[in-house]
């Protein structure tokens, strides 16, 4: 199984290829799309990466392949220009799943 590294920056992509991790650079909502549909094709990848600017601005995208398809794992990961997270969104994606505070 191999991951596939989606970005929509250069720096992040030749990073993630000096780890020996493939990957294409998207910067449109069509581009995007036309990746993902050809990475999901592809049965040998297992793990694709997106940097966390796609999740922020196609949400519907990336959720409707989390929410449709086991495999591949989609995980969002911070570009070079560090995360967009709240420090606590951990603590608040938890309350938020399981309805609990803590």
């Amino acid at each position: 199984m191999r991951m596939y590294l989606i970005s929509d920056n250069i720096d992040t992509w030749t990073g993630m290829r000096l780890a020996g991790v493939e990957g294409a650079v998207v910067h449109t909502r069509e581009e995007l799309k036309g990746e993902l549909d050809k990475v999901l094709a592809d049965k040998e990848v297992g793990i694709i990466l997106l940097t966390e600017k796609f999740g922020r601005e196609f949400p519907e995208i990336i959720d409707n392949v989390k929410l449709e398809r086991k495999l591949p794992l989609i995980v969002e990961i911070p570009d070079r220009h560090g995360t967009g997270r709240k420090p606590d969104f951990i603590t608040s994606y938890v309350n938020e799943a399981i309805g609990l505070k803590l």
